[in-house]
């Protein structure tokens, strides 16, 4: 194999500092999935090895300093991820990511997009009146939508804030739980709550929510109302049926925007229900401002185990998909 020497500069020291990580984690994990050594020389980064391998860490490490210097963060995800974008040849999408901030929490943190799938995800929200975010647990559907809707409100560009679920059990009857009906469905509304909580504050939330300005409730809810001037999400859209995902879209009234989301790998309806969603995509996909965007395992953002555990499960998913086949 041949051989190959890139060396790459760094802006200054600082720059540097944030590429290589806490105790150089990143440029450790180049190395361990790239099959190539790397060493520090000032601001220069030295790659050596394997010709391929070289060109595509050079990539990546060029993208990453990029990253840094806009001040954006370096840690081992999205260098994982930048890696996986280099390996399809698109390792310069990872500067798209530098943008300004999708919202900020009460506390003053920034929200940005961390994937290019969710940046995909969340220039369609901006443009399109009806977007349905498909996508594996982790890849943040539900958190950047709530963001969006409540950067909405604080833009005035809505009246109202509206999360709702399909009350939909999985493992337990709803009617034996405990509680009145608020109390049986919270469960299933909690990460809604948690996620409006950490854009708002509690203090602010619950006064919006007992203003009516923040409406969590199950879908059955939304039955003949008209929506206006509101930002509607859907959450946990697979486990809704057809006649329930039509009845929720007629809801959309003047000035609103809604945005589903879903997983189909995780339906919990009954056996012979076909998902609303999937029904809702078909039939919709080339209806003019409605988006469908699909993230990937790719676009996971929790801890890394989780995309492993995403790609393991399809592949059990596609094995015995194949074995039914045979």
């Amino acid at each position: 194999m041949d051989k190959s020497i890139r060396k790459i500069s760094a802006e200054n020291t600082d720059v540097l500092q944030r590429f290589l990580g806490t105790f150089d984690e990143n440029v450790n994990l180049i190395m361990q999935e790239l099959g190539v050594t790397v060493r520090v020389d000032g601001v220069k980064t030295v790659i050596s090895g394997d010709e391929k391998n070289v060109n595509l860490a050079a990539e990546v490490t060029q993208n990453l300093l990029e990253l840094a210097e806009n001040g954006e963060a370096v840690d081992k995800g999205r260098v994982a991820y930048c890696i996986e974008l280099a390996k399809e040849g698109k390792a310069k999408d990872i500067t798209k990511l530098s943008s300004g901030a999708v919202a900020v929490t009460y506390r003053g943190k920034p929200v940005k997009c961390k994937t290019v799938g969710q940046k995909t995800y969340v220039d369609a929200i901006k443009k399109k009146d009806v977007v349905f975010g498909i996508g594996p647990a982790g890849t943040g559907k539900t958190y950047l939508a709530v963001c969006l809707a409540v950067q909405a409100y604080k833009q005035k560009q809505i009246d109202k804030i509206i999360l709702t679920r399909p009350a939909v059990e999985a493992g337990e009857k709803l009617g034996f739980l405990p509680g009145d009906l608020q109390t049986k469905v919270d469960p299933y509304l909690r990460p809604l709550y948690d996620a409006l909580e950490e854009m708002l504050g509690t203090e602010t939330y619950l006064k919006l929510m007992e203003r009516g300005t923040i409406e969590v409730a199950p879908l059955a809810y939304m039955r003949g109302r008209t929506l206006s001037n509101a930002f509607i999400i859907l959450d946990e859209a697979q486990n809704t049926t057809r006649e329930q995902m039509k009845m929720f879209l007629t809801r959309l009234g003047d000035g609103s925007k809604m945005v589903v989301t879903g997983d189909v790998t995780q339906i919990d309806l009954p056996d012979g229900k076909q998902s609303g969603l999937e029904h809702a995509v078909n039939v919709l996909k080339d209806v003019e401002q409605i988006a469908e965007i699909y993230l990937t395992d790719k676009d996971v953002v929790r801890n890394p185990l989780v995309m492993s555990i995403v790609r393991a499960y399809e592949a059990a998913g596609r094995k015995n998909d194949k074995d039914k086949a045979d």
